[in-house]
C-alpha cells in the first residue's frame, strides 16, 4: 500500500475500536441526537480518539465526523482535503449486541475518496484500500491479504443489503435483477460491511435506494474502489463528496467495474429515478 498515511490511520481505527469494546453488550446508555438517531458513549469515545489522532497526524487536513458535523457549509466549501469519519457505523447493530458495527475513516481530496479504512472492533479485522492503491483485509493478528471483487456470480446472483433499510424503488430494482439473473440470493449485513462483502468477492451488487450520509459510505467506497469496484449514482456517475449543504448521499449502486451486466444495472436503476 503506497499511501504514507494509511498505517497511522489503521492504528487509529484500531485504537478507536478498542475504546468501543468496553461499552459493547454492557447495557450502554443510549441518547438521541437532533435527528432522532441514537448515540452512545462508545460513539463519543471513538470520535475523540479519531479526531484528536487525525489532527495530530496532519493538522492541515480538516476533520468531518458524524459526531461533530455541525460545521457551516461556507467553511466546508473551502476544504480541498479532509477526513470523513464515522466513529461507530451501525450504532443500532451495536446497541442490539450484533458484531456488525464498524469504525470508518476516509481521506477525501477534491471530492474523491483517496483511501478508506474500515475497522471491525468485534473481531479486530480491518479493510483498507483506495482507487489505484489496491485493497486488503488485515486480521487482528497482523496477517494481511489482498482482496478483489468477483466478476461472475457463484451459484446465485448475490445482492447485499441492509438489515434495516429498504424502499419501494429498491424492491422494484430487485425484481428487475431477478428477471435478469433468476432467483437472487440476498445477503443482509449491517453497517459499511456491505461494501466490504462486495470488495472481497462474496457478493455481486449492493444497491442502496434509501438514505445514507457521507460518513456511512466514504471509507468503504475507498476499499471497494481499491478492490476493482465502483459506487455510482442512479445516473451512472461516480458517487463523490464535494462540499454541499446536505451531507446526505443520493441513491447509489455499488458493483464491480468490469462486469458484463454493468450497463443493464444502470439502465434498470435509471428507470426508477
Amino acid at each position: 500500500m503506497s499511501h504514507p498515511l494509511i498505517p497511522a490511520v489503521i492504528q487509529l481505527v484500531r485504537e478507536a475500536g478498542a475504546a468501543i469494546l468496553p461499552h459493547w453488550r454492557a447495557g450502554v446508555l443510549v441518547t438521541e441526537k437532533a435527528d432522532a438517531s441514537p448515540v452512545t458513549a462508545a460513539d463519543m469515545a471513538a470520535h475523540h480518539i479519531l479526531n484528536d489522532g487525525l489532527v495530530a497526524l496532519d493538522s492541515s487536513i480538516a476533520v468531518l465526523s458524524e459526531e461533530a458535523a455541525d460545521i457551516a457549509f461556507d467553511e466546508r466549501a473551502r476544504w480541498s482535503r479532509w477526513w470523513l469519519v464515522d466513529p461507530l457505523d451501525g450504532t443500532k447493530e451495536f446497541i442490539s449486541g450484533s458484531e456488525e458495527f464498524t469504525v470508518n475513516v476516509a481521506l477525501i481530496e477534491q471530492g474523491r475518496v483517496v483511501f478508506g479504512v474500515v475497522g471491525i472492533p468485534a473481531n479486530g479485522r480491518c479493510y483498507y484500500g483506495g482507487a489505484g492503491l489496491g485493497a486488503w483485509r488485515a486480521e487482528a493478528d497482523g496477517a494481511e491479504q489482498p482482496i478483489s471483487v468477483r466478476l461472475n456470480p457463484d451459484e446465485a446472483f448475490t445482492v447485499v443489503a441492509s438489515r434495516r433499510h429498504t424502499s419501494p424503488a429498491q424492491e422494484r430494482l430487485l425484481e428487475g435483477l431477478s428477471e435478469r439473473f433468476g432467483d437472487l440470493q440476498l445477503a443482509s449485513v449491517g453497517s459499511s460491511l456491505k461494501f466490504c462483502q462486495l470488495a472481497e468477492g462474496n457478493a455481486d451488487c449492493y444497491p442502496r435506494l434509501a438514505p445514507t450520509s457521507q460518513w456511512d459510505t466514504a471509507a468503504a467506497q475507498g476499499v471497494l474502489e481499491g478492490a476493482g469496484g465502483e459506487v455510482l449514482t442512479l445516473q451512472g456517475d461516480v458517487l463523490t463528496y464535494e462540499a454541499r449543504e446536505s451531507l446526505l448521499n443520493p441513491s447509489f449502486l455499488a458493483l464491480p467495474v468490469a462486469v458484463e451486466w454493468r450497463a443493464e444495472l444502470i439502465q434498470l436503476a435509471r428507470a426508477l429515478d
